[in-house]
């Protein structure tokens, strides 16, 4: 007796060391996509703003991004073969030019005014700003057939937008072209989402970071060479080449960090869920927001915080709502996956059983 009551406490244990190690490691995940998320941020902000690094050229930079992730990604798979590319369904031309070229199409605009943004304004109130992504996520849904129109979700979205508003009106450094290029950063990227689902998702095509990476990254450099050979290079070609040389250590590590943001969220969403990923965003946020007030200096007002807090309150709701929707069609998806077992527990009892009675029959 006491040596079963040994092997059930050793059981116990293991059970309990097990579920600690997964909540451990499901902490470190967001730990890590949480630093490299801020890093990027305040590390591109460093480089594009005109009072810090001041090289205020975010097309050119998010190419260099975009081919340092390209290099990176065809040595991985092509060179080293580390990492396998998807068979089923193979990406054949057509699918490319569908379903990838679209997403790389709104990536590249999204990266391009997101980087625009922060020439403009300071890091907290694009974070603020970056609180709508719900509200675009939804209405484009909505606009796709991908979401169901409810007045509950609508209303939910109009606190969100009320909350924003709010922090706009009380924002001490105002832009309107930074302001309406971060809203652009959004719209594109909200759109960017939705189209995953859509041409992807849909399609069973399942792609991880470097295999992302491998067929969207140089579409992302081909297609910003159009707005770059327009904006940015003839101010390039107006400036002394001294001025113009990059350092490489920062480009080199800022390119790095941004490559390593990418794992890092294949990562914690493939580890966790998404949704892990969206209430991680906001401690970020207020994480950026209060880095940005006292290491930065960025002026935050007190209508700015009462603003956001009821943006935030809105997005927790959302996430709170997403979190319940998720666990329905979890149970939903056990309770089918018991119903199929018990059918077939049946069957085996009641096959033998009809040929038994045949057989006495006879």
């Amino acid at each position: 007796m006491g040596r079963e009551g040994s092997i059930g406490g050793g059981a116990g244990a293991a059970v309990t060391e097990g579920v600690l190690r997964k909540i451990l490691l499901s902490y470190a995940y967001v730990a890590v996509w949480i630093f490299l998320s801020f890093t990027v941020i305040v590390y591109n902000k460093y480089i594009l703003d005109p009072k810090m690094y001041g090289w205020p050229f975010p097309i050119s930079l998010t190419m260099i991004h975009m081919a340092f992730c390209s290099t990176l990604a065809f040595l991985l798979v092509r060179v080293f073969r580390l990492v396998d590319l998807p068979s089923a369904p193979p990406m054949t031309r057509d699918l490319y030019l569908s379903s990838v070229v679209p997403i790389g199409a709104l990536f590249s605009v999204s990266l391009w005014f997101s980087n625009s943004a922060y020439i403009y304004l300071s890091v907290s109130f694009i974070q603020m700003l970056k609180a709508l992504m719900p509200v675009a996520v939804y209405s484009i849904g909505i606009l796709f057939k991908k979401e169901i129109f409810k007045s509950s979700s609508m209303l939910n979205m109009l606190s969100i937008s009320f909350g924003v508003a709010i922090a706009a009106y009380g924002e001490a450094r105002f832009d309107g072209t930074g302001v309406a290029l971060q809203l652009g950063a959004v719209a594109f990227e909200a759109t960017r989402l939705v189209l995953i689902q859509i041409l992807l998702t849909s399609k069973g095509i399942s792609l991880n970071p470097i295999t992302s990476l491998y067929y969207v990254a140089p579409c992302c450099f081909a297609f910003l060479l159009v707005p770059w050979s327009v904006v940015e290079l003839p101010v390039l070609r107006a400036r002394s080449t001294a001025s113009l040389r990059p350092d490489l250590l920062v480009f080199g590590t800022n390119s790095f960090c941004a490559f390593a943001l990418n794992l890092a969220v294949f990562l914690l969403v493939g580890k966790t869920s998404a949704l892990t990923m969206n209430v991680a965003g906001v401690v970020k946020d207020w994480l950026l927001i209060a880095f940005s007030w006292s290491v930065i200096r960025d002026t935050v007002t007190l209508i700015n915080l009462f603003g956001y807090a009821i943006a935030f309150l809105g997005v927790a709701y959302y996430n709170h709502v997403k979190l319940q929707a998720l666990k329905a069609k979890e149970a939903q998806k056990k309770a089918a996956q018991a119903d199929e077992e018990a059918g077939k527990l049946l069957e085996q009892v009641d096959g033998p059983g009809d040929n038994r009675k045949g057989e006495t029959q006879d």
